[in-house]
């Protein structure tokens, strides 16, 4: 069931350390994440929904931001902001730390590849997150795949 529309500023103020998580601000994290977070995307060798919780998120940030050497996160598009949904375009941007498994590419080789995140608020926090990012991308620049 969907919870009502949020107000501008409030989604203006949650997309803001939203991005702020990303670029390795975590200690907003329980101000601003459900305790049920849940992300919905296609994970690779995981199912949907794996990562939930607000530890699920902030490890699996930091886990994102070891492996690309803390990396920058920048808004290109957003927040759009419809009812409960807040939605924006990103680039990520860094440079591969090493380790992780399947990659190919040189420690300090840039990494560069976009996404889509659409986030539902509840009760003024960040509930359910769908990820559209360019996997395929960032694959090939780590030399996992040609």
């Amino acid at each position: 069931m969907r919870s009502a529309a949020t107000t501008h500023d409030t989604a203006q103020v949650l997309w803001e350390k939203w991005t702020a998580l990303w670029n390795g601000d975590l200690s907003q994290a329980e101000q601003v994440l459900a305790t049920d977070f849940t992300l919905h995307v296609a994970v690779v060798g995981a199912d949907e929904g794996t990562v939930q919780g607000t530890q699920g998120l902030v490890d699996w940030i930091s886990l994102l931001r070891t492996l690309l050497g803390g990396p920058t996160f920048t808004v290109q598009v957003g927040p759009l902001i419809d009812g409960d949904l807040l939605c924006g375009r990103w680039q990520i941007q860094g440079h591969y730390a090493g380790g992780m498994p399947g990659a190919t590419a040189a420690p300090g080789t840039p990494i560069a590849f976009t996404g889509t995140d659409i986030l539902r608020v509840d009760n003024g926090l960040l509930a359910e997150y769908w990820l559209n990012s360019d996997v395929h991308v960032m694959s090939a620049q780590l030399g996992i795949i040609a």
